[in-house]
């Protein structure tokens, strides 16, 4: 089956690109990850992780399609530095992105739910070429 890149626009609203691109940004500070966490997420290790964060945060910004597996490694990664207190931001979500975490939670369940069709390939397996 061959994967189809898919704009963000096509997909997601304004505001839930922005809470995205939001979360990207939190893995270069004040997120924790490990190589073994960034591996798990479907990236080579911790620096892959920062440098696919600038470019999926470009392409979500710019219009520009994403693959299916970028579109998983997008939405696990947004889920973890959201949620994870040990790896992410965590408690100081709030704090460092400006979204309450209430809105975020919203807004994390929609995407969820529009990226489903996309991601379902990668479902309970890590997203890796």
């Amino acid at each position: 089956m061959t994967e189809i890149p898919t704009g963000a626009s096509d997909l997601l609203t304004a505001g839930e690109i922005a809470w995205l691109r939001r979360a990207l940004l939190e893995w270069g500070g004040p997120a924790r990850c490990s190589d073994e966490l960034a591996i798990g997420m479907g990236f080579e290790g911790v620096q892959d992780l920062l440098d696919q964060c600038g470019r999926l945060r470009a392409a979500l910004g710019d219009g520009i399609p994403i693959a299916p597996i970028d579109w998983a490694r997008v939405l696990l990664a947004a889920e973890i530095v959201f949620v994870s207190d040990l790896a992410g931001s965590g408690y100081e979500w709030s704090t460092t992105t400006g979204f309450s975490d209430e809105s975020s939670i919203r807004t994390l369940r929609a995407i969820q739910l529009k990226l489903g069709g996309v991601v379902r390939l990668y479902f309970g397996k890590r997203p890796h070429v």
